[in-house]
């Protein structure tokens, strides 16, 4: 038993009673709906044990249960042994969701506690509408860190930076200009912003208080007659300052929104985007609130022509970087130094922390060898931290923050003698890669509609991957980023000329290898014809697949031109850049693949 993550449970447990709280949900979320969050929020982490970026910890008097998706499954299992946690796979077959779970398990009467400032608004109304129609009561103000975690870290107090419009492409007047004229044409004057990118992006500003993610805690209310940050005002340098007021823009404390949206005018209508706001805004605002999407995640996502330029500079650079440092891990791993997954990771930053623009990490990276690559977001720790051997494959999933971009890539490599199922696994995920990186389709396209490209040949033998396929990436922000995606749950947003998304098709074969090929890819226009505009993808990361896992025997000919095609880009893109040993590694990394496995250059 894990006596430490017990205790606190049992002190839950006796705050619920106090309470007479049957049953509390605790979400792996902050105030502003993140993926990624300082560790003040980690409450769930706290009260379980498991370190995902997703899941959410259901906690009754006498049991507890975690709802994780398919890329937490052996991690969750692993890290809850000994818990008292039941796993509950999210997606599988007799999984119920959260809402159907409390439901069949809770009486009329019985009482349901959760922190309404971790909750979005479309979540809570859509768990109490849940639970009244079941006579289940809500309670929306149990906070259940409060005198448990004692030695809770503080609010990050990090200073914000503003992002300059050579990098960026806009200003932020013309940004709050657009913004506010959308809101008005959904019947709002004013907008409330909770997430932490889209308040980046608005007011063209960065900071440091999320690991991986250049994002500052704040929230942002925009109006025409003025508007007014809501972020420790330590935090804010005088440059800083003078630049919000040259803009407009007050400040005031973080704690001090509640206050703001209850004394705004009756009159007013604030726009509030139920998916990234706490639902506690909308509580404060009653009839003043007007839900709607922001219009701030389809703008963010749509590039603007300096964006994408910095995009593909950094893509260039980023490949440069891992020419390097997967020279080095190969000459480590052949001549038998001493080479753990922790070291390959490290060795990645270090590498791309050479150039000026690099500022951290996009996400810690994903260095998965053997079967530690078929866990889909590993991160090596010191008590699994493995020892690379010339043998087997590796699965390297990483990305950096540059100040005129971001990247994500994953590359599966072959240290030595793969094997026969290896390489034709290896391949159909190519096939599936290949297939959605030449999409050409009709604007208007969603990417649930495209998704079937990158599963149709896993899918033929039987095969498949749970995750997303394809996830919308920031401008120097967050590299998980709307209101896009290619996946196969329906989302009804469609692919946009200028957006910018991954294309990662995968396979995972519990205990012996993962797979995985990721690049980044933006949409752009094909050609126009009578039936309208057409789009298609144009491939910007810039690093060799490794060749020497295609089996040329399941691919079309198409196939093999397009990977040539890739590798005569990537080598023309990058050898600029590289020494003569540099440059001789990359010759061979993307020599001509042929149909009968002659490789030449």
């Amino acid at each position: 038993m894990n006596d430490r993550i017990a205790a606190r449970l049992e002190k839950l447990r006796d705050k619920m009673r106090q309470r007479q709280i049957d049953l509390a949900i605790i979400p792996h979320v902050d105030p502003h709906q993140s993926e990624y969050m300082s560790d003040h929020w980690h409450l769930r982490e706290f009260f379980s044990g498991f370190t995902g970026s997703a899941g959410t910890l259901v906690v009754g008097l006498d049991y507890a249960l975690l709802w994780a998706d398919s890329r937490y499954f052996l991690q969750a299992a692993q890290q809850l042994e000994g818990t008292g946690i039941e796993l509950m796979k999210i997606a599988m077959p007799g999984t119920p969701t959260i809402n159907d779970y409390i439901t069949s398990h809770l009486k009329p009467g019985q009482k349901v506690g959760i922190d309404g400032m971790l909750f979005s608004v479309n979540a809570y109304n859509e768990l109490k509408h849940k639970l009244e129609s079941k006579g289940i009561k809500l309670i929306s103000d149990f906070k259940p860190a409060d005198g448990i975690w004692e030695d809770r870290p503080e609010l990050p107090k990090n200073k914000i930076f503003i992002h300059e419009q050579r990098l960026c492409g806009q200003s932020c007047t013309d940004k709050i200009a657009e913004v506010l004229s959308r809101a008005n044409e959904a019947g709002a004057d004013s907008t409330v912003v909770c997430a932490l990118d889209a308040i980046a992006w608005v007011l063209n500003l960065r900071g440091s208080d999320v690991k991986y993610n250049p994002v500052f805690t704040s929230f942002l209310y925009l109006a025409p007659k003025g508007s007014t940050l809501f972020i420790d005002e330590d935090k804010v340098p005088a440059d800083v300052k003078e630049y919000l007021d040259a803009n407009g823009i007050a400040t005031a404390p973080y704690t001090a929104l509640e206050e703001f949206l209850l004394n705004l005018p009756a009159q007013s209508r604030v726009l509030v985007d139920p998916a990234s706001s706490s639902s506690s805004t909308s509580i404060w605002l009653g009839d003043r609130c007007v839900t709607g999407d922001s219009p701030i995640s389809l703008l963010k996502g749509i590039k603007n022509p300096v964006q994408i330029q910095g995009m593909i500079d950094a893509h260039v650079r980023d490949g440069v970087a891992l020419v390097k440092a997967v020279m080095e891990i190969q000459k480590k791993v052949s001549s038998g130094e001493h080479l753990t997954e922790m070291g390959v990771a490290k060795l990645l930053s270090d590498y791309r922390g050479r150039h000026e623009y690099y500022f951290d990490d996009s996400f810690g990276t994903i260095c998965g060898y053997r079967g530690h690559g078929a866990i889909v977001h590993y991160e090596a720790d010191e008590s699994s931290d493995a020892v690379l051997k010339p043998e087997g494959l590796l699965l390297i999933d990483s990305g950096a923050q540059y100040l005129d971009g971001t990247t994500d890539i994953t590359r599966t490599i072959s240290l030595g003698n793969p094997t026969d199922d290896e390489r034709h696994d290896f391949t159909l995920v190519l096939k599936g890669h290949i297939g959605l990186a030449c999409a050409v389709f009709p604007e208007g396209t969603r990417g649930s509609q495209l998704d079937i490209l990158a599963h149709l040949p896993l899918w033929k033998e039987g095969k498949t991957y749970l995750h997303g396929t394809g996830h919308g990436i920031g401008h120097f922000l967050n590299v998980h980023e709307g209101p896009h995606s290619i996946r196969t749950n329906e989302n009804p947003v469609t692919i946009h000329e200028g957006m910018v998304t991954s294309n990662e098709p995968g396979l995972y074969i519990t205990g012996q290898y993962g797979i995985r090929t990721e690049n980044v890819i933006l949409a752009e226009e094909a050609f126009d014809t009578e039936y309208g505009k057409y789009l298609k993808f144009r491939t910007i990361t810039m690093f060799p697949i490794d060749i020497d896992l295609c089996d040329t025997s399941i691919m079309s000919d198409e196939e093999i031109q397009w990977m040539n095609d890739y590798h005569k880009t990537v080598r023309k893109t990058l050898s600029p850049y590289l020494n003569e040993e540099e440059k001789r590694w990359l010759d061979n990394a993307t020599r001509k693949l042929s149909r009968n496995s002659e490789h030449i250059l």
